[in-house]
This record gives C-alpha cells, sequence and structure tokens, in this order.
C-alpha cells in the first residue's frame, strides 16, 4: 500500500532524510518512532505531498505522489500535528466544506459527515464551534476531517500530543478501531504509543531508519545477552551467591529488594534456563517461577538512538 525507496531531502546542507525505505502492508498499523528532530515530520510531509522530496521515491496506493500528487491525496488521510481547524466554524459545518475541498460528490457529502462525525464520536457536538470544545474533541475533529473522505491510507503526526490521560485513551481506541480496514503511518516520539498501537516499529534517528521490524523481532534482535526472571519461595539463604557462580552467568539483581526473587542476565547459549533449574533441584530450592526477560521498546530504542534519557522529548 506505501513503499518508499532511498527517500532523501535537504535543506542546503542539512540533511533531513539520508535515504530511508521501507513498506507498508494494505491494514497494517506502523509506527513511525524517533526523537525530535529525526525526520518524522519531514517524512510525513513528503508522503501527503506538502513537500518534494530531494530524490527517491515515494509510491501510495500504486501512485506514485511526484507523479500523481491529486490521486495519492485522495487516498490519504492527514492528520498533522497540529490539525488544520477553523475554530469559527461548527463541527459539521467544517466537515461538509472539508469533505467538498477533498472531492466527495455532492450527494454523499451529508453521509459521509455522519459516518466521520458518529466513527470519532463527535454526534453531540457536531452543531458546537470547534473553539468551544476541549483539546481532546479538537483533536478528534482533526481525525474526523481526516477520514470523511473515505481514504485507505491514513497519516497521524503526533496525535495524542497534549492530551490528558482519558483523551489519549479514546483517540487510541479510535486508531486501534483502523486497523485491517486502513493502512496507518502513526508518527510519534511517544513509546508507549507505538507499543500500544502498532504492527510493526521503524525507529528513524538522524534522518535514518536504523531499524524496521516487529517490537519482539527487535527485542530478540538486539538483546545481547538471555534474561531470565527467577523466583523461589522463601527461606533459603545465599542464593544469589550460589546463582552468581553458574557457568555463562553475568549479573544476578536482586528485583524488588527480594532475597528471593532475581533477574538473571547470561552470556547467549548458556542455557541459563536449565542451568538455574538444576541448582534449585540441587540446593532443594522450591522454584515457583521462571520467565524470559525481553527488552523493552524503550531499550531498543534508547540503545538505537544513543537517547539517555528514559522520556523522550
Amino acid at each position: 500500500m506505501i513503499e518508499v525507496q532511498d527517500l532523501q531531502k535537504t535543506y542546503g546542507d542539512r540533511v533531513a532524510l539520508g535515504g530511508i525505505s521501507f513498506r507498508v502492508e494494505k491494514g497494517e498499523i506502523l509506527g513511525f518512532l524517533g526523537p525530535n528532530g529525526a525526520g518524522k515530520t519531514t517524512t510525513m510531509r513528503i508522503l501527503t505531498g506538502f513537500i518534494p522530496p530531494t530524490s527517491g521515491s515515494a509510491v501510495v496506493a500504486g501512485f506514485d505522489v511526484m507523479q500523481h500528487p491529486r490521486e495519492v491525496k485522495r487516498r490519504i488521510g492527514y492528520l498533522p500535528e497540529h490539525p488544520p481547524l477553523y475554530k469559527e466554524m461548527t463541527v459539521q459545518s467544517y466537515l461538509a466544506f472539508v469533505a467538498r475541498i477533498k472531492g466527495v460528490p455532492g450527494k454523499t457529502i451529508r453521509p459521509s459527515v455522519a459516518s466521520a462525525l458518529e466513527r470519532c464520536g463527535l454526534t453531540e457536538v457536531a452543531g458546537r464551534l470547534i473553539q468551544n470544545l476541549s483539546k481532546g474533541y479538537q483533536q478528534r475533529v482533526g481525525i474526523a476531517q481526516a477520514i470523511v473522505h473515505s481514504p485507505e491510507v491514513m497519516v497521524l503526526d503526533e496525535p495524542t500530543v497534549g492530551l490528558d490521560p482519558r483523551q489519549i485513551l479514546k483517540i487510541r481506541n479510535l486508531i486501534r478501531s483502523f486497523r485491517g480496514e486502513k493502512t496507518v503511518i502513526l508518527s510519534t516520539h511517544i513509546i508507549p504509543e507505538v507499543e500500544k498501537l502498532c504492527d510493526r516499529v521503524a525507529i528513524i534517528n538522524e534522518g535514518r531508519i536504523v531499524a524496521l521490524d516487529t517490537q519482539a523481532r527487535l527485542a530478540t534482535g538486539l538483546q545481547p545477552s538471555e534474561r531470565i526472571s527467577v523466583q523461589f519461595a522463601p527461606g533459603a539463604e545465599s542464593m544469589k551467591a550460589r546463582l552468581e557462580i553458574l557457568e555463562g552467568v553475568q549479573a544476578v539483581i536482586p528485583e524488588d529488594g527480594a532475597s528471593h526473587r532475581f533477574l538473571v542476565e547470561a552470556r547467549t547459549g548458556s542455557g541459563i534456563s536449565r542451568r538455574v533449574f538444576e541448582r534449585a533441584v540441587e540446593e532443594r530450592w522450591l522454584l515457583v517461577e521462571v520467565t524470559s526477560v525481553q527488552p523493552s521498546l524503550e531499550e531498543v530504542f534508547l540503545r538505537l538512538t544513543g537517547e539517555e534519557k528514559g522520556v523522550v522529548a
């Protein structure tokens, strides 16, 4: 549905995109994750025809964005970071106006607007001025204008920025409802957004895609060691010291300050789960639980982008 090949964008000597390539399949939600200034918004603007690339190609629903920009725009619903709202209009009149601009046939404008209002939970505020709505409702109006012409592709740039937790939940549920129906690119720097919504994630940093896969595969591919969480029944002594001498073990870290629950990190391929089980039998420790621990998306992101802070702004 979307295919990008060696897309580049430069502004004088500054490289905004350094040659990125990726595909998004029909019905898939792709998370475009990166720190501010990484090239996310530049990519979104090229895909939606707002700016031209310096080189490379982007094809949306079978149409090249440079050769057939109008055909592409008919098939894309775009929510920029700051929704293009005319706040002195009512919700309903604004959506009807947008529908006409986007070429929705006159006889279908009314049902198209009604459908967008219902889908985005706006029916009850359809007659209100947009300027009198909360930030969360205004964001929903932004999504409604993006879907009023029933596009095949959705491009959403920071769709929950500035919203409170309740509003974020409603927007996320709305985006989740597009899965399998529309192809969605979700640009964000909020890691939980990607974790909760996306089928795959593209991590972009300094104008280049540094990783592209499912979250599980990214975690597995970047894990330099095996990690397991081990819980024993309370009572035994010197568990930490006895685990640390197992072959291949690199670290044994008590979890939550408990003397019977540990995070064990070991050399890849050392068979640490089996070795821990054997040690438990040997020491007559009652083994309660052993679970594999994969790196979180946050750990993967920080490792790939070199960010030092846990919260990316």
